[in-house]
């Protein structure tokens, strides 16, 4: 039995390692040594059909009525507005009207710089880098690696080979200003069309001050002198490539989202759509389309008077040159010549607030990725956000959530270590038994089951109430890693940014020495083999909470501190000390006659 406990272990332990050594060549930008990567969705295959919507309809495909256009090799070339607000620095296109670009002012793009290694670097004269403050920049119109577009247009619903204006088509801006005055809180950018199949088409952008919605009103007016039939599409257009994740891989949601009140939040991956095994909602008269990575959201939303009487379709497509696109496509009704008609949306980009979230849209806030967990991770995230509310620091908001955590698991974790001290205060007992039965080991499985037996220790004891609070510590990791709160948040002294990993290593020391007194605390494996890997584990896994943004690293610290504190207690409580038992001395025979 503790042959295949340690075989266990050990292969724990290497494929450990193997991950680790997969992140640390990740993290130096190479590629994975042992594990396939998935930051880049597969390319399309030529040879694959195009991308169907609900309906059955191709969405990528340009010649067929109903579909979305794909750009050509000769885009139109308008002019470029660019709007600036108190949280935006947008840029709009003259082609189709499309925000091509989108900067958000109130959150700086810029990684803990200084520290140990800026220090290192300046010791052995290598340059340092200039630590670059901007903008984030959510929305980009670049080369196929980089571009993340917002695009609205108009479809034609039957195939009579007229064109509608579309994401494509040729807009002129209207005059008008350009940035949101002091004293003023509303902004418009007005964008209109020339009339392309007897339709003319009217786009409005309303900024408005301290609010990352954006308000988009679609007028469509029927110039010619027959009815028209048209279908207004929402849509976003994405690249595929998804940030290098956390050690082992972990990682927030990247990719198009689609909510509806029948089959409520679905995250669609990019890999999935290029393999068409993505399964669409329905045509429904509610619902949105988002686009999601860490931190940020964006997302074209119906939510306004109205709106719950328009039917509207979801669709997916991948473009190729690693490029997809999610949209929205709404049936319009029957347009009279001369006729017109408004339809309002909303563009929300920006942060992953919850609270804010939940009050713009019905599932909006389900955007913010909580894992496997995610039925946990919110009631602790209330409670996070209530202790910064009355602490006002986010970094002790952490520290107090931990003492929370570890109060409400004092008597569980009370009977693990009350176990583990028995085990320890029994350990001079085992190893003398295993040194004395080392050459027959069934007899020796028998003896130790005995003493177990006889001392009332259950050896798993220690294992069952930690692992009933496992579930609560991952979900608190992913409150910790989804939260955009945390993103530049400060704590004390040298922690700036509770996001970014500790620039002088001190939090990673304090982990690690943390996890070797914890480990000095347990009891002694019997085997010399495991006592080894006891030392040596913790020493190996602290490696990758170098890597590890400092408030994880933060709550970890609070959590094994807390832990020993209470380990310590119950041992001394049982008489147990933490120092490791001595290799019992032989028995002295007596010579003969004594």
């Amino acid at each position: 039995m503790n042959d295949i406990r340690r075989t266990i272990l050990w292969v724990i332990f290497g494929f450990s390692l193997v991950l680790l050594w997969d992140q640390w060549q990740v993290y130096n930008g190479h590629k994975p040594t042992f594990l396939p990567s998935a930051k880049t969705a597969a390319p399309a295959d030529s040879s694959a059909p195009p991308a169907a919507s609900a309906s059955g309809v191709p969405a990528a495909a340009a010649p067929a009525a109903g579909a979305v256009p794909v750009q050509g090799s000769a885009p139109a070339i308008g002019e470029r507005v660019t709007v600036s607000t108190d949280v935006f620095k947008a840029t709009i296109d003259g082609e189709g009207g499309t925000l091509s670009e989108l900067q958000l002012l109130q959150f700086l793009d810029q990684t803990n710089h200084g520290g140990l290694v800026e220090w290192a670097r300046r010791l052995v004269g290598l340059p340092v880098p200039q630590n670059e403050v901007h903008p984030v920049l959510l929305m980009e119109n670049g080369s196929p690696a980089t571009r993340y577009v917002a695009q609205t247009g108009l479809l034609n619903t039957v195939d009579t080979g007229d064109r509608f204006p579309n994401h494509l088509s040729l807009m002129t801006a209207r005059p008008g200003p350009r940035e949101l005055a002091e004293g003023q809180n509303k902004l418009e950018v007005v964008f209109e069309s020339q009339p392309v199949g007897g339709i003319k088409y009217v786009k409005t952008y309303v900024f408005q001050r301290g609010d990352y919605t954006i308000r988009v009103n679609h007028q469509v007016v029927n110039v010619s002198d027959k009815p028209r039939d048209a279908q207004l599409y929402l849509q976003f257009t994405r690249h595929g490539t998804v940030a290098a994740g956390t050690m082992f891989g972990t990682n927030t949601f990247t990719g198009p989202a689609i909510y509806t009140e029948q089959k409520k939040f679905q995250k669609i991956d990019f890999s999935a759509i290029t393999k068409g095994k993505v399964e669409l909602p329905a045509p429904a008269d509610n619902g949105w389309v988002a686009m999601v990575q860490h931190y940020f959201v964006s997302a074209w939303l119906l939510n306004v008077p109205g709106s719950d009487t328009i039917k509207r379709e979801f669709r997916v497509a991948d473009l190729g040159n690693n490029l997809f696109s999610v949209a929205m496509v709404l049936k319009l009704p029957e347009l009279a010549p001369g006729a017109s008609q408004t339809i309002d949306s909303n563009l929300f980009a920006g942060p992953e607030e919850e609270k804010k979230l939940e009050a713009i849209a019905t599932g909006l806030d389900l955007v913010k990725d909580y894992g496997i967990f995610a039925i946990i991770s919110k009631p602790l995230y209330w409670l996070l956000n209530k202790l910064h509310g009355i602490l006002g620091n986010w970094g002790w908001s952490i520290v107090a959530l931990v003492v929370l955590l570890k109060a409400a698991f004092y008597w569980l974790n009370a009977k693990a270590y009350a176990s583990m001290a028995k085990m320890k205060a029994i350990n001079p007992k085992i190893m003398e038994m295993r040194e004395r039965l080392k050459d027959k080991p069934q007899e020796m499985q028998q003896e130790m089951m005995r003493i177990y037996r006889e001392e009332k220790v259950n050896p798993m004891g220690g294992c069952f109430p930690i692992v009933i609070q496992i579930p609560v510590f991952i979900a608190l990791y992913w409150v910790l890693l989804s939260s955009v709160e945390m993103r530049h948040a400060p704590w004390i002294l040298w922690i700036h940014d509770l996001s970014a990993p500790d620039p002088w290593f001190i939090l990673p020391v304090v982990m690690t020495a943390t996890s070797l007194f914890q480990t000095w605390l347990n009891p002694t494996p019997p085997d010399p083999m495991q006592a080894k890997l006891m030392w040596i584990m913790p020493l190996a896994f602290s490696v990758m909470f170098i890597f590890f943004p400092a408030g994880l690293v933060l709550y970890w610290i609070t959590n094994n501190v807390l832990s020993i504190a209470q380990q310590w207690f119950i041992n001394k409580r049982l008489g147990v000390l933490g120092n490791p038992p001595k290799k019992p001395k032989a028995p002295i025979l007596a010579k003969p006659g004594k």
